[in-house]
């Protein structure tokens, strides 16, 4: 299977989506290409040969409160930041015709590369995601995200992910 990862476009068939979760299905399929149009999110497809989405992801501009840091990490922060700023990686979803074969994995490399090529024009601390469901967690923490136990929220430091980068 030839699979790529490109800018979501209105010739990609997102109709037939499907990863498990109506919440993830629903977005792709009515919402996404609207939060693109608006500058709300930049939404990145996983696409076969044929144009069909397998899987994606959405990056958009974020912040934490300071205090759902821990304190390791608000020591190191001025105190004059209320918010740290981070990149909210909002969804990724992988389509269930080819869940279990590492298309995840690569999909959360690209973002993580991605977000890292960002924070070296804009500042920001960290990647955050909000898991869906202790699966998800369970994804997340594989790759060392941090749980924020105040809101469910799990961040990947900026250092973390260029030690996990290879460029």
């Amino acid at each position: 299977m030839n699979l790529r990862i490109t800018v979501l476009e209105k010739k990609y068939d997102k109709s037939n989506f499907n990863c498990g979760y109506i919440l993830l299905n629903d977005y792709i399929q009515k919402q996404a290409k609207q939060d693109v149009n608006r500058d709300l999110s930049a939404c990145f497809v996983l696409t076969d040969e044929n144009n069909v989405v397998k899987g994606y992801y959405t990056l958009s501009a974020n912040s934490i409160k300071r205090e759902e840091f821990s304190e390791e990490l608000i020591r190191k922060m001025p105190p004059s930041y209320v918010d740290i700023p981070t990149i909210l990686l909002g969804r990724l979803a992988i389509d269930e015709t080819i869940k279990g074969n590492g298309w995840g994995e690569l999909m959360l490399m690209d973002a993580l590369n991605r977000s890292l090529s960002i924070s070296e024009s804009l500042g920001t601390v960290a990647v955050v995601v909000d898991p869906i469901d202790e699966i998800a967690q369970a994804f997340y923490s594989k790759y060392s995200f941090i749980l924020l136990p105040s809101s469910g929220k799990m961040f990947l430091p900026m250092k973390t992910i260029e030690s996990l980068i290879v460029r």
